[in-house]
This record gives structure tokens, C-alpha cells and sequence, in this order.
């Protein structure tokens, strides 16, 4: 279920139609930089940009930019500028985004504990399709 339009009805979401908004949703919170981005903040509370990057190693610049632009504008982060010299940026996961914390974590230490039955798993695929 969704938000209610005006007629006091709640929209309902259904991934598996081609054309429901959530499957963009689910694009989003499957990419990895995004997936690392929300870990990081959850685990480290507010961060700076250069503390997000220097945390997660390979991201690009230009990738951590419209990373942390398109989680702002999807509400799972707040981007907070305090003005100084040099003008300081921190970025903090809201409620939203904190709420989807415990999905992505587990879904990170999930990853992290079988990579090597899934790398055994695909050189035995890769063996067989030779």
C-alpha cells in the first residue's frame, strides 16, 4: 500500500506489473554503491563526503555524486551543508532510510559470508559450459 490520493483510497504497489513505480524503487536499493552508501551511514551515523569515499573503496566521484543525490531525493538520506570555510557537507540517513538499514546489512553479510561457495559455483558452471 501507498500514499492516499485525494479520493481516500490507498494506492497499492505490485512489483511484477511491468509498469509499477516500485520496480524503479527496487532498482535503486540494488545497486551496490547504493546498498554500501546506506550501510556505511548506518553503521558511522552522519558522514562527509570524503569520509563516505574514503570508506568505500572503487566508488568513483561522479558515482558517490549521483548516489547520494538520488538517495536524498528518494528520502532515505538528508543532506546537511553548514556553511564554513571550507563549507562543510555531512549526509545521515532519515527514518526511510534507516528503516531499509537491517534489509541491505543483511543482505551485505549475506554476500560477504558466501562468496566462496559462490565463486566455487561458478567455476563448476564455467567448467561445465567450456
Amino acid at each position: 500500500m501507498g500514499r492516499t490520493p485525494v479520493d481516500g483510497q490507498p494506492v497499492r504497489f505490485n512489483a511484477f506489473t511491468a509498469s509499477c513505480p516500485s520496480r524503479r524503487l527496487l532498482d535503486t536499493i540494488g545497486d551496490k554503491w547504493v546498498s554500501l552508501v546506506i550501510v556505511a551511514l548506518g553503521l558511522e551515523g552522519r558522514m562527509r563526503y570524503s569520509e563516505l569515499s574514503a570508506r568505500i573503496a572503487g566508488v568513483s566521484q561522479k558515482m558517490l555524486t549521483q548516489t547520494l543525490r538520488g538517495l536524498e531525493r528518494d528520502g532515505l538520506l538528508t543532506r546537511t551543508v553548514t556553511p564554513s570555510v571550507p563549507v562543510r557537507v555531512d549526509y545521515e540517513l532519515t527514518p526511510l532510510g534507516r528503516s531499509l538499514l537491517d534489509t541491505i546489512r543483511h543482505l551485505k553479510d549475506w554476500a560477504e559470508a558466501h562468496m566462496s561457495e559462490v565463486d566455487d559455483a561458478r567455476a563448476m558452471y564455467d567448467r561445465k559450459h567450456q
